[in-house]
């Protein structure tokens, strides 16, 4: 009899989670704002950014192990077929922000509303 009234405890809990779950799915999150989305660009552009690094320093490690790998068949006397053309590392620079991103927008000189400075 214990077990019956724990496996009903069981289902009644699961089905209050489940409807709290339910319910926290149709809430709305507000837009972003302009500060917001230009983070999130730049972000996404450093991402973008360290891919391309990433891809270079691969490019330069895999070189250097055919390069090794050459050397020693070569040491050992062994023939090595001809390598197959690939295209040559592209260094992909330091990063730079785009232009507006970096720099904060100005403040507005004057807030609607406030009256002006008395001289």
């Amino acid at each position: 009899m214990k077990t019956r009234s724990l496996s009903g405890l069981v289902a009644l809990a699961t089905a209050a989670t489940l409807a709290c779950a339910a319910t926290g799915s149709w809430a709305k999150l507000p837009t972003p704002s302009d500060e917001a989305k230009a983070k999130a660009a730049e972000a996404a552009a450093k991402a973008a950014h360290a891919g391309k690094v990433d891809s270079y320093k691969l490019c330069l490690a895999m070189d250097r192990v055919a390069a090794a790998y050459v050397a020693g068949a070569q040491k050992a006397g062994k023939t090595t077929a001809a390598a197959t053309p690939t295209a040559a590392c592209a260094d992909p620079g330091a990063f730079a922000a785009a232009a507006g991103a970096s720099a904060p927008a100005a403040a507005p000189a004057v807030v609607a509303g406030t009256p002006a400075p008395k001289k």
